[in-house]
């Protein structure tokens, strides 16, 4: 009686804080969507705040809890955040739907909001917007640029000028990668990151939910994430990386396995060890997720090295004293951890037993790896298929950059092709053809939507909502197919990510295609990572011989390559390029020239890129042609065969 009694009041408090916080939530959800420019819902929500419909809430939030160790309001927060955002992207789902019924239209209306609301900026001025009705008539007005068009343009807004080339203060100055090109700064708004929710986040949670619903859950997600820091310009504005942290918000926060504190760590190899530890404390983890699937690769890498480490720190309930961080943190982070020597045992289980297919035995209720697997990230995402999260399916939400939202993906199904429909109100697109690549002013005109062919490939020229008027982004993509009337597309490669000692261009789809075939032709070999260069970059270091491609490769499974394994690469490139094998037959290309690298060398490389450009692992993609000559040279200084 004493037990059943303790039970029942026990739950009347639980009932009477679960009304509290629902009415906290739906004012905060009203206030939210009041900011959006929507309809607040709280008059009829309140209405519908009966016993009945609470119960039946309750049981639904208890039907999708899957772990332990859960607060109430943990719970709540994260059961509000997933119905609100999903309720966002039914909503952003039709809408998309019905705009691709009209492209021409919608492609017209974009650009017009971008010009009226610029107008009366220095450069609106200059291009008079004011007087622009159509798309046609900018086009003809307004010239295609690139980052040399808006560098000093830039420059004046960070020192505090207003009005240069948008209408409001930008929220940040952004910083491109610089992994493929020199670093640029770019101005980010609240319109970019507001398109970003709604037309991206929004859409791919319902395209998620939909495709895998076991994702419709109260399982937490484990995030891998290093916080960026910020300096300031002579203004006071931020300049630093456009990826907002988790910890921004606090109902955010409750999805992630992380703690707070955790992210207040600067140091990556710190902040990972504690992704990995909260992680690995955590039996019912439902989904894995990072920016790019390269970082959740080395994260795995990390976890093959340190897991003696996390397991006696699982075991002995601390956080171990070999990481540097700040008393406060330590302490709050601590008082997070209690020995639980039951899991590290079942950890050691599984650590022992290899480490194949160890995502779904660490965490056996793991539904989804959520990453962009795309592009240069393509060979991660195959490894971590192959190797770590064999079973697990993986999911690669968006196309983006530092310019803002440009593609979505609808068909999360198809786990061996990456395609994304075109968001025809995130930018207004057009498209250089392919003969027009190495014309800074192209001859041609570009193509809008509704004008592009598929099978052919483009490069993209945006008009965004931060202050770019047809900027070549410098992305290549194919059109692959139409949804309605709007453009499905791939990612090909950048610019400059193109080999060509003789004018032959090989695309980095069609080497690493080549190169796949042919290490599935060395016996024992998986490949771990890969470079090239062009042997003009070696001066006189290269010895005189006919222009030819330098290729470094990282591989698992041998210790050296017989001429004739490296040359079955320059053999599959032959079959896959016509150009390239005249070229080679003709002896004016010479034959490749392929070097097997030392273990972790890739990973050494990548340091070096991000500290020469400033960037974080969130937002870092390798760069498969390597255009400076001490990033090759450090290759050369790595090679084992």
């Amino acid at each position: 009686m004493a037990i059943g009694a303790s039970i029942e009041l026990r739950s009347k408090w639980i009932y009477c804080a679960l009304v509290i916080a629902i009415f906290s939530i739906i004012i905060a959800i009203g206030q939210t969507l009041e900011l959006l420019g929507m309809p607040s819902p709280l008059p009829s929500a309140i209405g519908l705040l009966s016993l009945g419909g609470m119960a039946l809430l309750w049981r639904e939030i208890r039907s999708k809890v899957k772990g332990e160790n859960r607060t109430l309001s943990s719970l709540l927060s994260q059961y509000f955040a997933v119905k609100f955002v999903s309720w966002l992207g039914k909503r952003q789902r039709a809408k998309l739907e019905a705009d691709t019924l009209n492209i021409r239209q919608v492609q017209e209306e974009t650009l017009l909001k971008r010009l009226r609301k610029n107008a009366d900026t220095s450069y609106g001025k200059q291009y008079d917007f004011s007087s622009i009705k159509d798309s046609e008539a900018f086009r003809a007005r307004h010239p295609v640029t690139t980052y040399e068009n808006y560098r000093e343009l830039v420059k004046r807004v960070a020192a505090g000028e207003e009005r240069v080339l948008i209408s409001e203060k930008p929220l940040i100055l952004a910083m491109t990668s610089g992994t493929s090109g020199p670093s640029a700064m770019l101005l980010s708004t609240k319109d970019t990151n507001t398109e970003f929710l709604l037309q991206g986040v929004a859409v791919c949670l319902d395209t998620m939910l939909r495709a895998f619903p076991a994702c419709d859950s109260l399982q937490r997600t484990t995030k891998v994430f290093y916080s960026p820091t910020f300096r300031q310009s002579e203004a006071g504005i931020p300049i630093g990386p456009n990826s907002s942290t988790p910890a921004s918000s606090r109902h955010m926060l409750n999805l992630y396995t992380t703690p707070a504190a955790a992210f207040q760590v600067a140091g990556e190899r710190d902040t990972l060890y504690l992704h990995l530890l909260f992680a690995l404390k955590d039996p019912s983890v439902g989904t894995l997720e990072s920016n790019f699937a390269s970082t959740l690769y080395y994260a795995f890498c990390t976890l093959q090295e340190r897991w003696p480490e996390l397991v006696d720190d699982i075991e002995l309930g601390r956080v171990s004293p070999t990481l540097t961080l700040e008393r406060g943190v330590r302490a709050s982070l601590e008082g997070q951890m209690k020995p639980d020597h039951k899991r590290a045992s079942q950890l050691r289980s599984h650590f022992q037993l290899g480490f194949v297919g160890i995502a779904r035995r660490l965490w056996p209720q793991l539904n989804l790896v959520l990453a962009v697997d795309s592009g240069s990230n393509q060979i991660y995402g195959e490894m971590l298929r192959d190797h770590y999260c064999q079973g697990v399916p993986f999911y690669s939400p968006f196309y983006a950059a530092t310019e803002g939202l440009i593609g979505v993906n609808l068909w999360p199904e198809e786990q061996q092709r990456r395609r994304y429909l075109l968001c025809p109100r995130s930018m207004f697109c057009e498209f250089l053809p392919g003969d027009s690549l190495d014309q800074e002013q192209p001859e041609k005109h570009t193509l809008l939507m509704g004008e592009v062919q598929e099978g052919q490939s483009y490069e993209l020229v945006v008009t965004n909502a931060s202050g770019l008027f047809r900027y070549r982004i410098g992305d290549i993509v194919k059109v692959v197919g139409f949804h309605n009337q709007c453009p499905i597309v791939e990612f090909q490669y950048r610019r400059g990510q193109m080999l060509s000692v003789r004018g032959e261009k090989v695309s980095e789809v069609m080497f690493l295609g080549a190169l796949k075939r042919a290490v599935s032709q060395w016996p024992g070999a998986q490949l771990v990572d890969y470079c090239c260069a062009e042997s003009s970059i070696l001066g006189e270091s290269c010895g005189g011989s006919d222009p030819h491609y330098q290729v470094f490769v990282e591989l698992k499974g041998v210790r050296n390559l017989t001429e004739e394994q490296r040359y079955k690469l320059d053999q599959c490139l032959q079959e896959d390029s016509p150009i390239y094998k005249s070229f080679r037959y003709k002896g004016s290309i010479g034959p490749m020239r392929v070097q097997m690298v030392s273990e972790g060398a890739f990973k050494e490389l990548s340091k070096q890129m991000m500290a020469f450009s400033n960037t974080l692992a969130n937002t870092f993609k390798m760069p498969r042609v390597l255009r400076r000559k001490e990033y090759v040279d450090f290759l050369l200084g790595k090679t084992i065969s």
